[in-house]
């Protein structure tokens, strides 16, 4: 979020300032003559003023073409007929609104056109006019154009529209169908919405002049068979500049559309938003304490722009050093104008139990359907750390009516919680660069750039004109896609957010180098797009340090309605969404419920999979008809719907404990005409579903649980399906002798993996195992002599991931005998005088320890290994210092006899 500085502008009262310095400097100034100060006050009085009342309205006279003529044909330029000089003389005159349905001059929606237009080609009802064409003028007298600050304007239109000043396309509205590579203006596009649209959007001051402004509009039927269209333009209007250099106090007013998003380390910092209370207001702030009570600090904010034609700045703070699981207070703000005071809390590290929401579209009832749909889900989690947003938050992302009603749907929630949106098609509604979106939100810039992207940067590396497009498109991305490609991590969960629309529009550089042949990116844009956030993906994932992953965005990859399908999407984020398990991929879009699985991930037992789970929701008015099983793109791709829903609107509820995901999504509201489908047989080629009634509101819609363990394995149940166990340890005994052997099993452990036994506390090494197909093993360890017994101790797994599974065990004394067979060193004495006392035997520093390797026993599905490393070395000292005692004593006997059988021999020569 950047707002480019003004330059500044020398105002009438700075002058009047500079005068008033030179005449105190005692400058001589020469008096005004009568004459000249007439002439003076005459040119103070030509000071151009900006128009206060709309420029545009309902009524205003336009030129427009209806008769299926291109206005640009034969010329090279096809916007040829929006610019100024064009010559429309020859087309008809007439007030707006301008309209038609079913060919007659009726009421479109709402709305009763003024002026009827054709209708049909040839009188052929199948073959309609595929587009109109608009121009009117407006007149700014000399030096008005320099005064203007901002311009905002309102169209309705059904059913796509583009709007042009001076030649320059301003605004598009439901335009992605326009093909700007066909020769012809002539095109169906757009899509039906049922009544006309209304779509705000703004103009750059830059592009008016003085004198004559040409408007024009460019209105797009859907389809060859559309009933109806309608076009109207209910605004222009210009707001002048404020002199910079005034004394006016700002108005006193709150400000509104507070949120909280979170930040890389929402342990420690926290970012804020909010739309100032009143154009006046230019600076913003943060004021923040504890919820307990005391003192506070205050974190200066950012402007980050206007947009929208609401002149209201829009401003974001990030405040840091803030100590984790902690409550605080804050309010945003001006002087003299803030909030009231707000409460969140930081993440609690290694917390588990908690929970958080999944919204799919809100866009249609923002302001009667939404606010019920957000009130119900805050009751069912009281628990949330926050919410998950699949897109289409809003109809049409340059209006801010829609936004300010979707944030009063939100106002509680969003105030104490983090929100974590992925943009849909619609915020680019009017919006192509997503202004709006970027003014409103707040988010981690960690988005995918050549560093996270892996080998797919090597393809900008290079002179030629293949690479030196691929870099250019790269860094494009990589600026474009701050706060709409993200993540965070939020006590155990990483929350990931793509964007999965491929508007080729904005993802073209300013500046693209040329490039010709089927190599070139240029040619692939959407496929690239798409494949580039599925190698940051990739990263992101193999780097999460999180337990659970979660990811989100509004297109679906296994599409629900009608008439849908997204194979680019598809064919590449798919592939890193199984390889890494993620274990939720939320999506929005289809006006439609759906949730399901990849059939690889199925497994013998008839509802349980073990990889990732496919939902598709929406949390809105808006509904679509679900697609037939035969046409099902899950079924037709490999994947199985589990449950399908239409016309009803859900939101979805997710419970976080240390080793289950518990998903339930809530019937919200339900329209006429209400279906539900659950899965009931997968043994035939396609899947079998049964209609059941969708529930009443505030019932359960589906369920499921993802279960995880420590060790890597997963699983995905429905209601009613037993999920195996986790890993456990168990000891043959509870207690044993220093220097002893103890039987150890571990059940639940993933098949084929490597566990090494420890005893802790201080950790020594006691086995290996492998873990047999059954998930179990067994094996026989030894227990060092000397590990302490007045300490508690562990028994402890290491997985391969190094996490730990553990078990208490006590450690006593081992037993010593009191008897001394043989009658030999009888007292316990030392004969031979070596080391009396029996200290330290052998030389040993006292407290150090061998080790020797024992065998294991192999146990149940798992063996031990060859090499089990035992500490009980201590307990082989006596018997080293026997065997030394025993081999002196032969030696020392040997020694004597020689010496006798000498003498003897002696005594017999000498007799």
């Amino acid at each position: 979020m950047t707002n480019p500085a003004r330059p500044p502008r020398l105002r009438r009262g700075a002058t009047a300032f500079a005068l008033a310095a030179l005449v105190g400097s005692g400058l001589a100034i020469p008096l005004a003559s009568p004459a000249s100060a007439t002439t003076a006050a005459a040119e103070t009085a030509a000071v151009p003023v900006v128009p206060a009342a709309s420029l545009v309205s309902t009524g205003t006279a336009w030129k427009y073409l209806d008769t299926n003529v291109d206005p640009a044909a034969g010329n090279a330029d096809r916007n040829a007929w929006t610019a100024p000089g064009y010559d429309d003389s020859a087309w008809p005159t007439a007030a707006s609104g301008f309209g038609v349905k079913k060919n007659e001059l009726a009421a479109v929606g709402p709305y009763m056109p003024a002026t009827k237009l054709a209708h049909y080609i040839d009188g052929d009802s199948k073959n309609t006019v595929p587009t109109y064409f608009f121009r009117t003028t407006i007149e700014l007298e000399a030096g008005v154009a320099s005064e203007v600050d901002a311009v905002s304007a309102s169209i309705i239109h059904d059913d796509a529209a583009r709007v042009f000043v001076n030649g320059q396309k301003v605004a598009g509205f439901l335009d992605a169908r326009v093909d700007d590579a066909s020769p012809t203006n002539l095109q169906y596009a757009g899509e039906s919405k049922g009544d006309p649209v209304v779509s705000d959007f703004t103009v750059d001051p830059a592009l008016l002049q003085d004198g004559t402004n040409t408007i024009a509009v460019a209105v797009y039927q859907d389809r060859e068979t559309s009933s109806d269209a309608y076009f109207d333009m209910t605004k222009l209007q210009l707001s002048p500049k404020t002199d910079e250099g005034g004394g006016t106090d700002p108005v006193v007013a709150a400000p509104t559309r507070v949120i909280l998003t979170p930040t890389e380390t929402p342990a420690t910092s926290q970012s804020f938003s909010w739309l100032a209370g009143d154009e006046t207001h230019k600076s913003g702030a943060v004021e923040i304490g504890l919820a307990a009570g005391g003192d506070t600090r205050v974190v200066d904010a950012r402007a980050v722009g206007a947009v929208n034609g609401n002149a209201k700045e829009h401003f974001s703070a990030t405040v840091t050093d803030l100590a984790p699981a902690t409550a605080y207070r804050y309010r945003v703000g001006t002087e003299g104008s803030m909030s009231e005071w707000y409460r969140f809390t930081t993440e609690t590290p290694g917390a588990t139990d908690f929970q958080f929401v999944y919204y799919g579209d809100a866009q249609i009832g923002l302001d009667t359907t939404w606010p019920a749909v957000v009130e119900q889900a805050e009751a069912k989690a009281p628990r949330s750390i926050g919410s998950v947003h699949a897109g289409d938050l809003i109809n049409t992302g340059s209006n801010d009516t829609e936004w300010l009603n979707w944030f009063k749907g939100m106002e509680r929630s969003a105030t104490s919680t983090n929100v974590m949106a992925a943009p849909g098609n619609h915020e680019y509604s009017g919006d192509k660069t997503l202004a709006s979106w970027k003014a409103h939100f707040e988010y981690p810039l960690n988005q995918p750039s050549t560093e996270t992207i892996g080998e797919l940067a090597g393809r900008a590396q290079g002179d030629s004109d293949v690479a030196r497009q691929y870099a250019a498109y790269f860094e494009h991305w990589a600026d474009f896609a701050a706060e709409t490609v993200y993540y965070t991590d939020y006590q155990g969960v990483r929350f990931i957010t793509l964007n999965a629309t491929r508007d080729t529009t904005f993802l073209k550089p300013a500046n693209l180098p040329g490039c010709t042949g089927a190599e070139c990116p240029s040619t692939k844009v959407q496929a690239l797009w798409t494949e580039y956030q599925a190698a940051w993906l990739d990263f992101v994932l193999k780097e999460s340090p999180s337990k659970w992953n979660v990811v989100t965005f509004h297109q679906p990859v296994y599409s629900t309605s009608s008439g849908r399908d997204e194979a680019v999407l598809r064919e590449y984020w798919v592939p890193v969404f199984e390889e890494n398990n993620i274990d939720l991929v939320l999506m929005g879009h289809d006006h439609t419920y759906g949730r399901g699985y990849k059939n690889d991930d199925t497994t013998e037992t008839r509802g349980m999979t073990v990889g990732p789970v496919y939902a598709v929701s929406n949390s809105g008015a808006k509904h679509y008809d679900l697609e037939t099983e035969a046409k099902n793109v899950w079924t037709n791709n490999g994947a199985t719907q589990v449950i399908r829903g239409e016309r009803v609107t859900t939101y979805q509820v997710i419970d976080v404990t240390a080793n289950q995901l518990t998903y339930r999504s809530y019937v919200a509201e339900k329209v006429n005409g209400s279906k539900s489908f659950k899965l009931t047989d997968t043994a035939a080629e396609r899947p079998v579903y049964a209609a059941f009634e969708v529930p009443a509101v505030g019932e359960v819609f589906d369920e499921f649980t993802v279960t995880k363990y420590d060790t890597g394995e997963k699983w995905v149940t429905e209601p009613g399906i037993e999920t195996p166990a986790g890993p456990a340890l168990q000891l043959g005994e509870a207690s044993v002798a220093q220097g002893g052997e103890l039987q150890v099993s571990g059940s639940g452990f993933a098949p084929g993996s490597k566990i090494a036994l420890e005893l802790h506390s201080e950790p020594v090494a006691l086995a290996s195992v492998e873990v047999g197909e059954d998930r179990a093993f067994s094996t026989t360890v030894t227990i060092p002599a000397n590990t302490p017994t007045d300490t508690e101790h562990e028994l402890v797994a290491v997985l391969p991931n190094g996490k730990t599974v553990s078990t208490p065990l006590t450690v006593t004394a081992a037993e010593t005998g009191g008897e001394n067979p043989g009658g030999e060193n009888p007292g316990g004495e030392n004969p031979g005088g070596e080391n009396p006392g029996g200290e330290n035997p052998g030389g040993q520093k006292p407290g150090e320890t061998g080790t020797t390797p024992s065998d294991s026993t192999t146990g149940t599905g798992g063996k031990g290994s060859g090499s089990i490393a035992t500490t009980g070395g201590a307990s082989f000292v006596p018997l080293g210092i026997a065997t030394l005692a025993l081999l002196a004593a032969g030696g020392g006997l040997l020694l004597w006899r020689r010496r006798a059988a000498a003498a003897e021999t002696a005594d017999h020569t000498i007799g």
